[in-house]
């Protein structure tokens, strides 16, 4: 017999958790996983870094909002969520300027490297500086929403992954694992898989597409020194920050793959030392590991949220791209108050849903395009 929610959630991300979290005690929710283990992709493989300067406006926008609700909860957290890191673009002064935006601003060729002594001299002519920047810490956030999601009545089903949806009258009928489910509602936070998820549910695609993304630690002869800000290159070949005594890494490719539970592949993250050992002091002497992960793209790069225009009930929660960790919040926010305020879900008796205001509608562009 199937289990009735108000809201069933696919996917067990940073956008499935966080928007647990929000509708958790609002309404009935139940969250369902693949995978035996929450965030087992893209979620787990961040680069752990919210940085108001990268991505459309849209996504600033929503980058701004996220951080002032983090910083509104560290103050609950044993372990705080944020640190302050700022992040360095440099390259050649036109791309620079090119990629820089009214969150970052430019700084003398002098100033990045006092910042980052590890740059050779000769491998920028132009800088910009992020100061609003900030470290996040993905498994205390994660495992935040976890917590409040559960306290607040919302069913967390793992291993469960959905092999059936159906339109059923007014709602919908899923089958999970050996679960089945029944909602007014089914968030599609599918991650790579949001597409195949649509097609089962026997609603059009949007044509999303998941990229590959590798990262690595590394240890090196000389370490980064507290404060050095991450550094990335403005022509998105490379990034690099400190991680402890090691440094996380990464080439920044961004290469189409379709969804699976990608792996780092022979020649990148070796290329990508060979190269930084030449234009930095580091010194880098091994890989003490590596790993790839898949940023869900929609055509323009905006998330894709909001109820389906084909399908009622039908909400798409995809499409964050490399910009999950650093909008998960502000999206969870506005993607609660669009479900409680549909004509199929009711909110728990004294709970209003939140209202946007007409900036935050103009800035998000919700509606799903087709």
């Amino acid at each position: 017999m199937a289990a009735n929610y108000d809201v069933v959630i696919v996917g067990g991300g940073i956008a499935g958790l966080s928007l647990a979290s929000a509708l958790a005690g609002r309404c009935s929710v139940a969250l369902v996983e693949a995978e035996q283990t929450l965030a087992y992709h893209t979620s787990s493989r961040s680069a752990r870094q919210l940085i108001p300067s990268y991505g459309p406006a849209v996504v600033q926008e929503l980058t701004v909002r996220t951080l002032e609700l983090m910083a509104a909860r560290d103050a609950a957290l044993p372990v705080p969520v944020l640190e302050p890191r700022s992040f360095m673009l440099v390259g050649d002064e036109a791309t620079v300027k090119a990629e820089a935006s009214g969150h970052m601003h430019p700084i003398t060729h002098a100033e990045a490297l006092e910042l980052c002594p590890a740059l050779n001299p000769g491998a920028f002519t132009a800088a910009g500086l992020d100061t609003g920047s900030f470290a996040c810490n993905a498994p205390v956030l994660l495992e935040d929403h976890r917590q409040r999601a559960e306290a607040g009545g919302v069913d967390i089903i793992t291993g469960a992954r959905v092999h059936s949806a159906q339109r059923l009258g007014s709602g919908w009928q899923l089958g999970a694992g050996l679960e089945g489910f029944q909602s007014a509602v089914v968030v599609n936070a599918a991650g790579a898989w949001a597409d195949e998820l649509a097609v089962l549910s026997g609603v059009e695609k949007l044509g999303l597409q998941p990229f590959r993304r590798t990262a690595a630690i590394v240890d090196v002869e000389r370490p980064l020194a507290p404060g050095t800000p991450m550094v990335a290159a403005a022509d998105d070949s490379y990034y690099f920050r400190r991680e402890g005594e090691q440094v996380l890494i990464s080439p920044s490719e961004t290469v189409p793959s379709g969804p699976e539970d990608a792996q780092p592949r022979p020649g990148d993250v070796e290329e990508l030392v060979a190269r930084l050992n030449s234009i930095t002091s580091l010194g880098i002497r091994s890989v003490a590991k590596a790993w790839t992960g898949l940023r869900t793209e929609a055509a323009d790069g905006v998330p894709v949220v909001g109820f389906d225009a084909e399908a009622p009930g039908f909400f798409w929660l995809a499409g964050q791209g490399g910009y999950g960790f650093q909008t998960s919040s502000a999206i969870a926010e506005l993607a609660a108050a669009e479900i409680l305020g549909s004509a199929n879900v009711a909110s728990a008796p004294g709970i209003s849903p939140a209202s946007r205001t007409p900036r935050e509608l103009a800035a998000a562009r919700w509606s799903i395009r087709r």
